[in-house]
């Protein structure tokens, strides 16, 4: 058995997805009828892409189960990984919002599930439905914020710190809205968002552990001390 398939994994329907989602919340019986008929599930298993530099995007994408990351790769093979999105949480706004082809790829690092808002709804409840514009603002403004911070990171930062900052990109609301500590990630996937080696990334997850930031088990990660990383991250 793969470590993947022994992580203990958020799972959700649909319906659940719509459920949790503040943005659902806010619109109207008729609005949310809408979205929900239009709304379909795509699988992506580990390895893949759910979109590729250069694509045009024609969907809004919310994660239901597993785990995708945003990367970009330059002409030398060289890749930078941006962040990830975990179960619950909704992403490609951006995109659709400029209406030109993607600037990054989206790789599942596990079996991933998602469900898919066609442009066609998604520019209907940003024409028809304030509060969902609202949402959208004050999403991309912290997508933004945490994607400067990226590129400052991998210019500046030693490897604990990307480490660290991955970590914390995981349980931010931006990739986890539940806020929830458990991380169900095994360290590979984490080396894999942090851009580093699992060798370094085990070197990194024995000093958080040594100083009470995380722990670790058969399950995934636990973080303890979402500000003692975050000071570690800057």
């Amino acid at each position: 058995m793969t470590r993947q398939n022994r992580i203990a994994a958020t799972a959700l329907t649909i319906d659940e997805l719509f459920a949790q989602s503040t943005w659902f919340a806010k619109l109207d019986e008729a609005a949310q009828a809408r979205v929900r008929a239009a709304a379909s599930e795509r699988s992506v298993a580990a390895n893949q892409a759910l979109g590729h530099h250069g694509d045009k995007q024609h969907v809004w994408f919310g994660m239901l189960e597993g785990l995708i990351k945003w990367s970009i790769t330059a002409r030398d093979g060289q890749t930078v990984t941006l962040g990830g999105q975990s179960a619950g949480s909704w992403f490609g706004e951006g995109t659709l919002i400029r209406n030109k082809p993607r600037e990054s790829d989206l790789i599942a690092l596990r079996d991933s599930r998602v469900v898919q808002i066609p442009r066609a709804t998604f520019d209907w409840l940003r024409e028809h439905q304030p509060s969902f514009n609202d949402f959208l603002l004050r999403q991309v403004n912290e997508r933004l914020h945490w994607f400067m911070g990226a590129v400052v990171a991998h210019g500046l930062l030693d490897t604990d710190s990307l480490v660290a900052r991955a970590l914390v990109g995981m349980v931010q609301p931006l990739s986890n809205p539940s806020g929830a500590a458990h991380l169900p990630l095994s360290q590979e996937e984490l080396a894999n968002l942090a851009a580093v080696s699992r060798q370094t990334c085990n070197k990194a997850m024995t000093r958080f552990k040594n100083a009470g930031l995380v722990r670790t088990g058969y399950g995934g990660i636990v973080v303890l001390d979402v500000a003692g990383l975050d000071a570690l991250a800057r």
